[in-house]
């Protein structure tokens, strides 16, 4: 069955691409919104108005059995999420897209560090020499001493530490939840989150703001349903470096329409961040390739 869902390399770079369009299109209503409502606001409302987006998911919701593991899961899970999601407007309005972009990269690095220190994975020799590169990547872009590094840089930083916490503990969820639950308990704890963080600097929006972050949980949504098909149609080491895509929409996007001006500092250490990877998704669809397939001296049925 599993072979049967990713023998569709085609169109799993199709919906990757997809995705990444989406996700600049998040990035682009972010900025467009600018500073004048709070991060912690911008953010809260974008969940809010998303609540919306998941009526769907309300039987499944309801029909599932939470334990407490679970609930514990679900509260650590949001309240890192709440970390990395303000922090994550905030470095919008304060650094170029394409830094937050490439810097947004890191996570699925710490996602790997994560497993080997909390989950018990082994991090053999190839995949700490790719974990390693990718943090070259990390200061090819920053370059302390060489540029200034800002809040907003630190921010980002911290955020994709946040995002790599917040997947490791989806990771366990989903092995015994459904993913529409996850998903769904998601939101709401976010939402819950960043309601009070949100109210202590509260700010009326406008009606074009609102509508706006509505637009910005729309296209995320899309964004993770788009990601999903992709996943499901191609294996990871297809679909990974499809990601690469994201920061070259980015840049034009910052340089055409918000007139950031270009760093190939920028783009260099998010293409070394992106390789890294997507080496170690390749290594890991191999290494699972080599576990199921029986030896050749093996009976086959």
């Amino acid at each position: 069955m599993d072979s049967e869902i990713n023998s569709r390399p085609g169109w799993g770079i199709f919906w990757m691409i997809v995705t990444g369009l989406l996700f600049v299109g998040v990035t682009a209503l972010v900025k467009t919104i600018g500073s004048r409502i709070p991060a912690a606001e911008s953010a809260f409302l974008r969940y809010a108005l998303g609540l919306v987006l998941l009526v769907p998911a309300i039987p499944a919701l309801r029909r599932a059995r939470l334990t407490p593991r679970l609930w514990l899961i679900f509260g650590a899970r949001g309240a890192v999420h709440t970390v990395g999601v303000a922090l994550w407007f905030f470095a919008m309005a304060t650094i170029p897209i394409a830094d937050v972009t490439a810097m947004n990269y890191l996570a699925p690095i710490y996602v790997t560090i994560g497993a080997a220190l909390f989950l018990g994975e082994r991090l053999a020799m190839r995949r700490l020499i790719a974990v390693l590169v990718a943090l070259l990547g990390a200061v090819i872009i920053l370059r302390p001493g060489l540029r200034e590094v800002g809040p907003g840089h630190m921010a980002m930083l911290v955020t994709a530490i946040s995002f790599g916490g917040s997947y490791l503990l989806a990771k366990l969820a989903t092995d015994e939840t459904s993913p529409a639950v996850v998903v769904t308990m998601l939101s709401v704890t976010v939402t819950i989150g960043l309601a009070p963080l949100a109210a202590l600097h509260w700010v009326t929006p406008t009606l074009f703001e609102l509508v706006t972050l509505f637009g910005v949980a729309v296209l995320a949504t899309a964004g993770h349903y788009t990601m999903m098909l992709a996943f499901r149609a191609a294996p990871l080491a297809v679909t990974q470096p499809m990601t690469f895509l994201q920061l070259v929409w980015a840049v034009m996007l910052g340089a055409l329409v918000f007139g950031e001006a270009v760093d190939p500092f920028v783009v260099l250490g998010g293409m070394v961040i992106v390789g890294s990877v997507s080496f170690i998704t390749w290594r890991e669809a191999v290494l699972k390739r080599r576990a199921i397939t029986p030896p050749a001296n093996a009976t086959k049925f």
